[in-house]
């Protein structure tokens, strides 16, 4: 209202202000994931109709938990060393793919292709059932237990990735490094291991550490080939308590977390190096 001079009150139309937008509240993966995880605890809490003398899920949880994180320890495991051997293999293959000869380039590339565009579920079959379970060697017999022959199977996809993350690389650095080094004499082995892989190591590192995140979360496929790994002593775990449904989504619920909260760091991290690390 606006007051005349004579007194008199008239109506003023004000300016229209809209009122200041909320920041929509934002919640991380991690976050979400735990907040999923207590919703489905609290959900078959809820829903089960177990008596006064069994347990409730989150009980079951904390009475195995100890068995299934060792089940976890044993996929990082295996994840570490099918890693170690596909980045050992993989580094000679990409390598074999740069070389001057044509035959051995041409081999190399046939046999990326294959691993790297095969199902790795395939691949383990085929590792699983096709090596012996044991050789023998100037008479020393040598067991190889399930868990060996899993590990060369997810080594087998990892050799052909890193391979072709080697290659890349390389043929990312400049040409003009290469006829720099020749001017100086430098033999084109010398060239590829003092110049050339010094400066792809913070190229590769980053898709490297993306190719290891697959192989922990590849790890469960194990448990249909029946190595002992988390998910089969989840398996195990919810035939021991009955078969109860209610157990069902807690169990595997953990199995998921467990892998989420190893691999959402090593996500972070990868993200963080190709900042840093980007070729500008």
């Amino acid at each position: 209202m606006k007051t005349t001079g004579s007194g008199n009150r008239l109506a003023v139309l004000v300016p229209y202000r809209p009122a200041p937008a909320r920041m929509p509240v934002r919640i991380g993966p991690l976050s979400a994931a735990i907040l999923c995880f207590c919703a489905v605890m609290a959900a078959s809490t809820a829903w089960a109709e177990a008596g006064p003398t069994m347990l409730s899920p989150l009980q079951i949880i904390v009475k195995w938990s100890p068995l299934l994180l060792r089940g976890f320890v044993f996929n990082i495991a295996i994840s570490l060393l099918a890693m170690l051997l596909g980045t050992v293999a993989g580094l000679g293959l990409g390598l074999a793919l740069l070389s001057e000869s044509r035959l051995l380039a041409a081999v190399s590339w046939l046999v990326t292709q294959f691993f790297r565009n095969a199902p790795w579920l395939v691949l383990l079959f085929f590792v699983m059932f096709l090596v012996p379970f044991q050789v023998t060697l100037f008479k020393t017999t040598i067991p190889l237990p399930d868990w060996i022959k899993a590990t060369v199977g997810f080594a087998l996809p990892v050799m052909a990735n890193v391979a072709e993350v080697v290659r890349g690389a390389v043929r990312s650095i400049p040409a003009t490094q290469w006829e720099a080094a020749e001017s100086l004499s430098f033999t084109r082995r010398q060239t590829m291991w003092l110049i050339m892989l010094p400066q792809c190591i913070k190229r590769m590192l980053p898709p490297w550490m993306n190719i290891y995140a697959l192989v922990a979360m590849s790890t469960v496929l194990a448990s249909i080939v029946g190595v002992s790994e988390m998910l089969t002593l989840t398996a195990q775990v919810h035939a021991a308590e009955g078969g109860r449904p209610e157990l069902f989504a807690p169990l595997y619920g953990f199995a998921l977390l467990c892998f989420f909260l190893y691999c959402y760091p090593i996500n972070l991290w990868t993200a963080r190096l190709e900042r840093r690390f980007r070729v500008r």
